[in-house]
């Protein structure tokens, strides 16, 4: 189906020159999206992969475990996206204290994401609504005490920015200017909230991704955000009851056309190829997670049976094992911390784990020892090699 320009251009002065900058068209799509039987198909399969995601929560004993490590792939491979260079070790790391050789402002770049997850789902949980107070309020999270007035953590801009080059006027795409967010602004809360007609929240979910980064409300951190509200979304139809899903991993493998079809959709009202995108990175993330899982759990299963036949000397070491698996690099300190066993009794399960090959010391040195749960941290890390 052809459409027209999805929005409209309007003039605006900045920075000694006057460039156009995109105001979007209210949501849903106008006409509406033409669902032929592939996009459609596309879309139930998309459903039924979230399901049985979804199902892994209530079917797998050790799903809480898992939701920590999940929640930070997604949280490493989103911040990827924007160019950070910190891996999931780093993060977890970082989590111990900032532990020495890890680049700390990106490790603690990534952690501010998980924070503002985590405060996003815990609202949405007590009943808050998806709002534009609570997007707000997980901008603010994300970008962190101390970063100053200059990023203006949990306010809306009230000047203009762009994407690629040096000013607008030579910039890539150029969003509304801060005169017409309000509206804008308020359009999109009303789409979240099914008005003026009710959306698949699935597909309601595509739609927003694009409205949010094209009306790019923040100084910084849009993107994070528009991710983080994809999780929020689902949260808050009741598509997917925890964060387990890590779209950015598709996101990443496939930026250049995920930068491509956003831009698409503004200028030629291509929504149709967003939305077979959007599916099937639903189909590809939720797929790959629930393997993830079903082989996280599997190995653990099968190492705790291999820890049993320590005799003694499996108890200690049965509850070092499971809090390896809520965070698989350690020390010996925030292991003590979670299980409550003594600093003694760590080393000593830690020495039993080393020995059957389940654990390896990343630092070889005396004090402030770390350590990975070193297959469990490699499945974990799947697909989230660094850019070059």
């Amino acid at each position: 189906m052809k459409r027209a320009l999805q929005g409209r251009y309007v003039e605006a002065a900045g920075a000694g020159e006057v460039f156009r900058a995109f105001v979007p068209s209210a949501l849903p799509p106008s006409p509406g999206v033409d669902w032929t039987t592939a996009l459609r198909s596309r879309f139930d399969a998309a459903l039924l992969a979230l399901g049985r995601l979804d199902a892994v929560t209530d079917l797998l004993p050790n799903a809480a475990l898992l939701l920590y490590s999940f929640v930070r792939k997604e949280a490493v491979l989103s911040s990827m996206i924007e160019g950070t260079q910190s891996s999931l070790a780093d993060l977890m790391l970082y989590e111990l204290d900032e532990q020495p050789g890890v680049p700390v402002e990106d490790a603690r770049e990534v952690s501010r994401y998980v924070a503002a997850l985590e405060h996003g789902l815990q609202r949405l949980r007590g009943g808050f609504p998806l709002s534009l107070r609570l997007i707000r309020e997980v901008h603010e999270v994300l970008i962190g005490p101390g970063r100053g007035a200059r990023l203006t953590p949990g306010e809306f801009r009230r000047s203009q920015v762009w994407i690629g080059g040096t000013r607008p006027g030579n910039a890539a795409f150029v969003p509304p200017p801060a005169s017409e967010l309000d509206d804008c602004l308020k359009q999109y809360e009303r789409f979240l909230h099914d008005e003026p007609e009710s959306t698949p929240s699935l597909v309601k979910a595509a739609l927003a991704h694009v409205q949010f980064e094209t009306i790019h409300p923040f100084l910084d951190g849009n993107g994070r955000v528009g991710r983080l509200l994809i999780a929020m979304q689902l949260a808050s139809d009741g598509l997917l009851r925890e964060p387990m899903l890590y779209l950015s991993l598709y996101f990443k493998s496939h930026r250049q056309t995920y930068y491509e079809l956003l831009n698409a959709v503004r200028l030629t009202g291509d929504w149709e190829t967003w939305l077979e995108f959007f599916a099937d990175a639903v189909v590809d993330s939720a797929t790959q997670a629930a393997a993830s899982a079903k082989q996280l759990l599997e190995l653990a299963a099968s190492d705790a049976r291999r820890i049993e036949d320590l005799g003694r000397a499996a108890p200690s070491a049965l509850a070092l094992h499971r809090s390896l698996q809520r965070q698989p690099i350690a020390t010996a300190a925030s292991l003590s911390a979670a299980t409550g066993l003594t600093p003694a009794t760590v080393n000593k399960s830690l020495a039993h784990l080393e020995r059957i090959g389940l654990v390896a010391e990343l630092t070889r040195r005396q004090r402030g020892r770390v350590f990975s749960y070193t297959r469990y941290a490699h499945i974990l890390s799947e697909g989230m090699a660094l850019p070059r």
